[in-house]
């Protein structure tokens, strides 16, 4: 029997090898696998690293390939002068919200909301909340509710667009450097939250549904500032992601590698994180193939007690009530908030949360509009990079 396993393997191994070959453009694509090749390719993965080492060396090359795939040490340096535009400030109950805008590079606008602790007495900590694919998405009623409560909770809290949707219309959504764009995105969003005097850097979380999600292990796994990591409804070790924006650019897959989803985000060890999964996607297996395959790289930290996994398996794709509750706790409790500002009797009460009209919430508008230097459409941006 055992021998009849080790044919079966090699052979599958073989054919995928083969595929993989055959795909010269090196994507890996929506379902790349189906669910029973991705679980043999994770037990042969878990096999070959069997220390801190052995991890951390493999590691290296998986965060290489992302930088190298996307195309990330390509982009312009940059300084910090933000010279934020803040527009329409409103005090809320517990917190206050604003429209911002600031510039990524020269000409390129990162547009969202920054929602703030009503009072805050010393530094507080900060999340950075990217949302999915869904129209309107950042100023969603999902959206304003999380960021609003993390307010209250104490943090400072920026909620900003995909490139293509809400105030980001610069460029299309599919531009073929969509994925770059929003990694950069987040790491200027990092590098403007961290500048803040009210911010402590020390406390740094981040948390995104779907495609959100994707920015969320994309940006932890390259970048240490972040301290608290939530990816919700994502994480899968057969789906690469749908978008251009998530499987767009090379980096599952070079010359000199292979990963998935799953380690990129096991990338995050030892640092804390919780996974958000459901019965209705692409993450209805995560509490048997890549919840463990992670804990196996927390336990190589002894950090076991800092991973978990909340799984809904009655529920479908969304960052809804329910998968919003675990993270208000994870938060509360890795970055220091205070999460008994937020109603709780049975359950949380997002109630006091004053949900806006989208137009309220837009920093560009015919009497405010983008600035003169603003690049404008796909080819002017690429251009401007040097990315054709």
């Amino acid at each position: 029997m055992k021998m009849i396993q080790n044919i079966l393997m090699i052979a599958f191994l073989v054919c995928f090898a083969i595929n993989g070959f055959a795909q010269d453009n090196m994507l890996c694509q929506d379902a790349y696998w189906t669910e029973d090749q991705a679980n043999v390719i994770m037990k042969k993965w878990a096999g070959e690293w069997k220390t801190k080492a052995d991890w951390e060396k493999r590691a290296d090359v998986i965060r290489q390939g992302i930088i190298k795939g996307m195309k990330l040490d390509q982009m312009p340096v940059v300084n910090n002068d933000f010279k934020p535009i803040i527009r329409n400030t409103r005090t809320m109950d517990g917190y206050i919200v604003e429209n911002i805008a600031i510039e990524s590079f020269p000409g390129f606008y990162i547009t969202g909301n920054l929602y703030r602790p009503l009072k805050a007495d010393k530094k507080c900590p900060a999340i950075l909340t990217p949302h999915g694919h869904w129209v309107d998405r950042r100023m969603s009623p999902d959206v304003q509710t999380r960021s609003a409560c993390f307010a209250r909770m104490g943090a400072v809290v920026f909620a900003y667009d995909m490139v293509g949707y809400g105030d980001s219309k610069q460029v299309n959504h599919k531009i073929p450097i969509a994925l770059l764009l929003q990694t950069f995105n987040s790491k200027r969003v990092l590098d403007y939250l961290v500048s803040r005097t009210d911010v402590d850097p020390e406390r740094i979380g981040i948390t995104g549904e779907s495609g959100g999600g994707t920015q969320t292990i994309m940006i932890t796994a390259i970048d240490s500032r972040i301290k608290v990591s939530v990816p919700v409804v994502m994480v899968s070790a057969y789906f690469f992601g749908g978008c251009i924006c998530e499987s767009g650019m090379p980096v599952h897959r070079s010359k000199n590698h292979q990963t998935n989803n799953v380690e990129i985000a096991a990338l995050c060890a030892p640092r804390p994180m919780l996974l958000i999964s459901d019965g209705g996607d692409w993450t209805k297996n995560t509490p048997r193939i890549e919840f463990p395959y992670i804990q196996k790289v927390y336990a190589l930290y002894d950090a076991e007690s800092k991973l978990d996994n909340a799984h809904f398996p009655a529920e479908r794709h969304d960052f809804g009530p329910t998968k919003r509750y675990p993270v208000y706790n994870f938060f509360d409790h890795y970055l220091g908030m205070d999460g008994g500002k937020l109603p709780y009797e049975y359950g949380f009460d997002e109630r006091f949360v004053t949900i806006l009209p989208k137009e309220e919430l837009m920093i560009f508008t015919d009497k405010n509009p983008i600035p003169a230097n603003a690049l404008k459409g796909d080819e002017a941006v690429m251009t401007y990079l040097k990315l054709h």
